[in-house]
């Protein structure tokens, strides 16, 4: 578990904690006397800078986004009250590793050195351990029960046509002026970005189960929020059930920016959930906190979270523009693979 403290809807992960026990004992395909424990480097999650916001715009939309800052605020000094001090200065001594900024720096570069032309390929572990695989001439770690699926997530979808999918988790590329100016500096820190129409259109409906629950990874732009809402759910059959946050806090875990107001950038990102049929005991207004991954996109794992919503004994998972996979999990997207690149990890006892 990855799950290091929780009250009712109250919850510190560890992000790293849930990598290294999905790899314990790994099997290297080439020796498979020897078994290795792997986690992801440590130097990720060395966060300790806290930068205060600038932006001052104000919007229509400012009195709703206020309110929201001010109740995830609320939760977050809640929790930050109730978490057990050892808990407190384990992270602290865990990742009290690098300066933040070399920490950037290491991630862009790991960023850069896991580019991949993987269209097309699929492949998986059909083991209940996890393994080390070569795939065209790079080592990977595959986690058990896994399968990933890289290319055109429509294409995919249609592949996987028959299949039946409990939890389907989407971390969608949002049209981001930012990322569109990252791509006319350097095409490797970028990627294909989709309107929410788009993002509506995707063939997943058949995929689900009679009783699914679906959570999508959204930014705190308003446009997108209620395209979550009033588009792509209803195109999907989904029913907007709650919305969970997810607040980025540094080794000290103070969040990584202020509570801002208006349009201003906020410490949290959002997990939108829904469901398809009878999903029962759905948490309202999560908070989940946790050190974040630099890395781009490595979102905290949900799992601890989502299963035991579900009413099953095998509960089959998807997720959808997929950068790592999980283990039960099918994972779809143009690079599945990218953060279990060897290089990202380090042997441990």
């Amino acid at each position: 578990m990855s799950i290091l403290y929780r009250e009712n809807n109250l919850v510190l992960i560890d992000h790293r904690k849930f990598i290294s026990n999905i790899f314990k004992g790994v099997i290297n395909k080439k020796d498979c006397l020897k078994e290795v424990n792997y986690t992801i480097a440590s130097k990720l999650f060395s966060i300790k800078n806290y930068k205060k916001n600038k932006n001052n715009k104000r919007s229509r939309e400012s009195n709703r986004i206020i309110e929201e800052a001010s109740m995830v605020k609320q939760m977050y000094n809640e929790i930050l009250q109730k978490i057990p001090l050892g808990v407190k200065l384990s992270i602290n001594d865990q990742y009290n590793l690098l300066e933040t900024s070399f920490v950037r720096d290491l991630s862009r570069a790991y960023f850069e050195s896991t580019v991949f032309n993987h269209l097309g390929l699929s492949g998986g572990n059909n083991s209940d351990i996890p393994l080390l695989c070569k795939v065209e001439g790079e080592y990977f770690l595959i986690p058990d029960n896994s399968r990933f699926f890289c290319g055109c997530i429509n294409e995919q979808c249609k592949k996987l046509k028959g299949n039946k999918y409990d939890i389907v988790i989407a971390d969608p590329p949002w049209w981001n002026k930012y990322i569109r100016r990252l791509k006319g500096a350097n095409d490797k820190l970028s990627y294909s970005m989709m309107y929410n129409e788009d993002i509506a259109s995707i063939p997943v409906k058949e995929l689900f189960s009679s009783n699914c629950l679906v959570a999508v990874w959204c930014t705190n732009a308003p446009s997108n929020i209620t395209a979550v809402k009033n588009i792509i759910f209803p195109e999907w059959g989904v029913n907007y059930v709650t919305t969970w946050y997810w607040l980025k806090v540094n080794i000290d875990l103070d969040p990584l920016c202020e509570f801002g107001a208006g349009f201003e950038k906020q410490p949290y990102e959002r997990v939108i959930i829904g469901k398809v049929g009878e999903v029962e005991n759905i948490p309202c207004d999560l908070l989940l906190m946790s050190v974040p991954s630099a890395l781009h996109s490595h979102k905290p794992p949900l799992l601890d979270l989502l299963k035991p919503c579900m009413n099953v004994e095998e509960v089959k998972v998807l997720e959808l523009f997929a950068r790592y996979l999980l283990p039960k999990t099918t994972s779809v997207g143009y690079e599945p693979l990218k953060w279990q690149h060897i290089s990202l990890y380090e042997e441990i006892e």
